[in-house]
């Protein structure tokens, strides 16, 4: 038995506190006289190959690619790291027009302090109730902070919209969230797939007949079940390096129609005000 929760201890800090060994997906443009192109523009004169916005991925894959040696942690005492601040124009005109109208430039580089390195580790398209473009990601980022001789590693992750534009696809809207690595282990139950369906659905909303054994390809969740409504649900999670499942899409069918997306808020369908 001492065994078994020794075990048990060893696989529960695996899941939480250990850091990505995912490989990098933005391994593109790794060469320095594609950053010499644009070492002497600001961001209003560059204007970027049409080959590297030709499709939605080619967008996201470039554009975390230019971000992979970004820097901008201020000064650093082993010295130029990476292509210092170089890569943030090229970067910058990724975002579509209206998105750049919603944040400068100055704004922009700011939302990168204290980071030093991005690296890409989960990409993946994700279905959109409007029809648009939209991809789930997740980074890890090495940063710095004042005071401290060390870096360290961050994650974060998020949803991306993109749009086309005469030149191509560009990222319209970017949404980021820091991972936390110390409250998804010690509290609540809205960190697992499973105990959020189970929670939401069963014990507020009284809808689960029968759940089904969970599908997993890769860091992908798929959870179904059988309502007391005659209906079947399939909800898709994503999982991420801190070990915490985020929910991505919804989808319920009735009988042998086809699956139709859904987006249920069980906090204000089922839980008294």
């Amino acid at each position: 038995m001492q065994k078994r929760n020794e075990m048990d201890l060893n696989s529960f800090h695996q899941k939480y506190f250990r850091p990505s060994c995912l490989k990098a997906l933005n391994l593109r443009l790794d060469n320095w006289k594609f950053y010499s192109l644009f070492s002497e523009k600001t961001h209003d004169q560059i204007q970027l190959p049409p080959e590297l916005t030709r499709t939605p991925e080619d967008t996201l894959l470039n554009y975390f690619s230019v971000l992979r040696e970004a820097e901008n942690m201020g000064a650093r005492s082993c010295g130029t790291v990476g292509q210092a601040r170089t890569p943030f124009p090229i970067a910058y005109n990724f975002l579509s027009k209206e998105y750049q109208n919603k944040l400068n430039y100055d704004e922009y580089l700011n939302s990168f302090a204290g980071i030093g390195h991005t690296s890409l580790i989960k990409l993946l398209r994700v279905p959109d109730r409007k029809k648009g473009i939209k991809f789930f990601y997740e980074i890890e980022t090495i940063e710095g902070f004042k005071g401290k001789k060390a870096e360290y590693f961050g994650y974060s992750y998020g949803f991306i919209h993109l749009v086309h534009e005469k030149d191509g696809f560009r990222i319209s809207d970017l949404s980021k969230f820091e991972e936390d690595f110390l409250c998804a282990p010690y509290h609540g139950w809205d960190h697992e797939g499973e105990d959020i369906v189970g929670v939401k659905y069963g014990n507020w909303c009284k809808l689960i007949q029968h759940l089904y054994p969970t599908l997993k390809n890769g860091y992908i969740k798929y959870i179904y079940f059988h309502g007391y409504d005659g209906a079947d649900y399939c909800f898709i999670f994503v999982s991420l390096t801190n070990g915490t499942d985020v929910e991505i899409a919804q989808f319920r069918k009735i009988g042998n129609e086809k699956w139709k997306q859904v987006n249920m808020k069980p906090e204000e369908e089922c839980l008294p005000e």
